[in-house]
């Protein structure tokens, strides 16, 4: 089989030259190539703020721990993509002996086809037109093209048939039928419906059934014994639905899995027949907030990862004895799962007894933790921040410093969003 990714595509983001579009790299950077910038060795210090850095350190523990953990148990990964967007980091990823990239939508596809992924994975349905059409045209132009989604109706089937026919699709669309959940998201809420949904695939040419597919996490939040209950329960009925399937291929895949159960996935699903699939996409980068909780590994399942990104805010203004603000915000830093933990002063130490009490569009309001007084903390300070849910970190930045042990820039991550 060819590359599972287009290293020289990655390897081309190095003559990117550097301007005005990428927020915080400095201007002294602008009109060097991405390689040029790196081979001068520049400190973090040399950075704006606001900021997001990643961990080299940290980047190389998640990415080996995990692949080591899934060959051990002996399951395929295929990390969702759409964590990082980030192909530089898929193809660190796929190095390391992942099977494929999990995407989530046709736009996150064509940064996946552009960088010549072979095996991609949509954890969602395709039904527009336009969209299946240029899927058929990529698995008709490039033999080595895998690419398999998901279907959870009847009706979902009919369109994507209607539409790759018209598009005179040559090879079948491989699908996984979505199994969901009461109160979760997609997915047919029960094994009957499922199985016509199976036979409908199965009726038509223009696709073919390829496995069993769902989301546990969309059905627990936490690590309770009701959440990892339902988790349990759930799982057990993607078992069961996958013996039952129909299949069309001889090596039928069954797919899972986030960041927050997988332990339960592989606990349940290791033991079938066929490919078992975990789609887990944000243990690359972690967090100092949602995962850091939930993680398995932060459970005991295994060594746990490490936060692989921080942000960092300087202090503009400190207008009151209990208020600082700083010039970070929620287009730079993600909320969603927490709001930002402040950790650390740029040279001067761990900054302890304060918190973010709330973030605005460009500013966050760093308060006491306790009393009134807000300790060592003066207007120009750089505060580092751990940050929760990388999935809504890395959509703020099209170009991410990644910084060694000795504070020294030594890559630039590009996403794509």
């Amino acid at each position: 089989m060819a590359e599972k990714i287009d290293k020289d595509a990655v390897s081309a983001l190095r003559d990117e030259r550097l301007d005005w579009r990428f927020k915080a790299v400095p201007a002294s950077a602008h009109g060097s190539t991405v390689g040029e910038f790196l081979a001068a060795r520049p400190g973090l210090e040399e950075f704006g703020t606001p900021l997001l850095t990643l961990d080299a350190a940290a980047l190389d523990h998640n990415i080996a721990t995990m692949a080591g953990w899934a060959a051990a148990a002996g399951v395929h990964l295929a990390p969702h993509g759409k964590t990082t967007m980030a192909p530089a980091l898929w193809q660190r990823q796929l190095d390391a002996g992942a099977w494929g990239i999990t995407l989530a939508n046709l736009p996150q596809l064509r940064v996946g086809r552009a960088f010549g992924v072979s095996r991609l994975m949509l954890a969602n349905a395709l039904l527009d037109p336009a969209g299946l059409a240029w899927v058929a045209a990529e698995l008709d132009r490039d033999p080595d093209f895998e690419f398999t989604c998901w279907v959870d109706s009847v009706r979902a089937v009919e369109l994507m048939d209607a539409a790759l026919r018209a598009a005179g699709a040559r090879r079948p669309v491989d699908v996984c039928v979505e199994l969901g959940g009461p109160h979760g998201r997609t997915g047919a809420r029960d094994d009957r419906e499922a199985l016509r949904i199976a036979d409908a695939v199965r009726a038509t040419p223009a696709l073919r059934l390829a496995g069993v597919g769902g989301y546990e996490g969309a059905l627990a939040h936490d690590a309770s014994s009701a959440g990892l209950g339902a988790v349990q329960a759930y799982l057990e009925r993607v078992a069961a639905l996958h013996e039952r399937m129909p299949y069309e291929t001889p090596d039928p895949v069954v797919t899972a899995g986030g960041s927050a159960y997988f332990d339960q996935v592989v606990e349940v699903l290791g033991g079938l027949t066929g490919r078992v699939v975990l789609r887990s996409g944000a243990y690359v980068i972690h967090d100092d907030g949602f995962y850091r909780a939930i993680s398995p590994f932060a459970r005991g399942a295994g060594t746990p990862f490490r936060p692989a990104m921080h942000g960092w805010a300087r202090v503009v203004s400190r207008p009151e004895p209990g208020l600082a603000l700083l010039d970070g915000g929620k287009r730079d830093f993600p909320y969603d799962e927490g709001l930002p933990e402040p950790q650390s002063i740029r040279g001067k130490g761990a900054l302890d007894g304060a918190r973010i009490g709330a973030l605005n569009d460009q500013h966050a309001f760093l308060r006491p933790a306790d009393g009134a007084v807000l300790p060592d903390v003066e207007v120009g300070d750089v505060i580092r921040l751990g940050l929760s849910h990388p999935c809504t970190a890395f959509d703020k930045w099209t170009l991410i410093p990644v910084v060694d042990p000795a504070g020294v820039v030594v890559d630039l991550v590009r996403t794509w969003f």
